[in-house]
């Protein structure tokens, strides 16, 4: 095993061999010919497995992610937490735990910033110290730096699986039985609309993609998202993702404005990521004049707080409309809501399925179909 004295030596070595690179531009298919030539300086010779192992070190650390690639190769880790030079974090298999990795200096976090973010055109710095991207391989980063981060500069990266999960397959992570999955799959299949609910990392997202799996192959489906994540198997699917403002302050593209753009496409369902703002009452709307069957989520303590966060959601839209109003929109758009919860253990698991009533007069009825 190589020794920590002998690593800092040959990395010394092997930058100095890439700065010498013709065009002042080192590639990574260049690493492992600068690398051996630093073994030759240093006299070190290693194994060959060792060597596999000092030169994908060297990869990470000169052209990837330093030490959080290791994680992000682990495909039980789904989220990775960089909390400035507090150390680590990692959602491995549904549960929160610490790593022993700690950055030296911020720099260094700064460094795996860039190195996110710069390919995909976008800037971290103090006139823009908040960043959202999205990864070509679809994980979302989201990275806050110094002055409004007083933890240093902060990372989360969140991961996906390799392929969506369908409706099997919550069934068998035991997100919910059979018996609830059927129920749901059936309401998509005649074209009700759903509302999925719950708070942060409930596994929102992945419930709609799964439900989204029952659409028929003969629909046009146009999703909406502020990062894309959904992936869809149906081939006549038109993917739309917001856009943020320039640095010169224009350009920015909200899921409002992708809404109104959707309604012209002809789609037969809408599905929005999720709702946050005034784009409910659009999506409200789009529910209540053909688009029946479309889905969307919204961050709720439970189906009836969901509603209630719509009507909110709705108000903000700008348009006086009185609130009876929207009630109406609401009940008449929200067919079925479903709620998630997060437990202890990690598993995200469908707590609630309850059909919303039409006729309830001015206030809401929910007739629970699981609970």
């Amino acid at each position: 095993m190589i020794s920590e004295a002998s690593r800092a030596r040959l990395e010394r070595a092997v930058v100095a061999n890439l700065r010498e690179v013709p065009d002042g531009r080192p590639k990574r298919d260049q690493l492992p010919a600068a690398l051996r030539e630093a073994m030759v300086l240093e006299r070190v010779v290693l194994p060959t497995g060792e060597l596999r192992e000092l030169e994908r070190h060297f990869e990470d650390r000169l052209f990837g992610l330093g030490p959080l690639a290791p994680l992000l190769r682990d495909a039980r880790v789904s989220e990775v937490m960089v909390n400035g030079l507090r150390g680590v974090w990692v959602e491995r298999d549904g549960r929160l735990e610490r790593t022993g990795i700690r950055f030296a200096t911020e720099d260094e976090i700064l460094v795996v910033i860039e190195r996110l973010v710069a390919p995909l055109g976008r800037r971290i710095d103090l006139s823009t110290p908040l960043v959202d991207a999205r990864l070509p391989d679809g994980s979302r980063v989201h990275a806050v730096i110094p002055p409004i981060s007083l933890a240093g500069p902060v990372l989360t990266i969140r991961r996906f699986t390799d392929r969506p999960l369908g409706p099997d397959d919550l069934v068998r992570l035991g997100t919910c039985d059979s018996a609830t999955m059927d129920l749901l799959v059936a309401a998509v299949r005649e074209r009700r609309s759903i509302l999925v609910s719950g708070g942060t990392s409930s596994g929102k997202t992945t419930t709609l993609n799964a439900l989204a799996f029952a659409i028929g192959d003969g629909e046009r489906v146009v999703t909406i998202e502020d990062a894309a994540e959904l992936r869809l198997p149906q081939a006549n699917v038109v993917s739309l993702e917001t856009r943020v403002a320039s640095v010169e302050g224009t350009g920015a593209v909200d899921v409002r404005t992708l809404l109104r753009a959707a309604l012209r496409m002809r789609p037969d369902r809408i599905v929005v990521g999720e709702v946050r703002g005034g784009e409910a009452l659009d999506m409200l709307q789009a529910m209540n004049t053909g688009h029946r069957g479309s889905l969307t989520t919204a961050h709720a303590n439970g189906p009836f707080e969901a509603l209630l966060r719509l009507e909110t959601m709705a108000l903000m839209a700008g348009i006086d409309l009185p609130l009876p109003a929207i009630r109406e929109q609401i009940r008449r758009g929200i067919e079925i809501v479903v709620h998630q919860e997060r437990s202890p253990d990690g598993r995200r698991r469908i707590t609630r399925v309850a059909q919303v009533r039409a006729d309830a007069g001015d206030d809401y009825e929910l007739v629970d179909l699981i609970a």
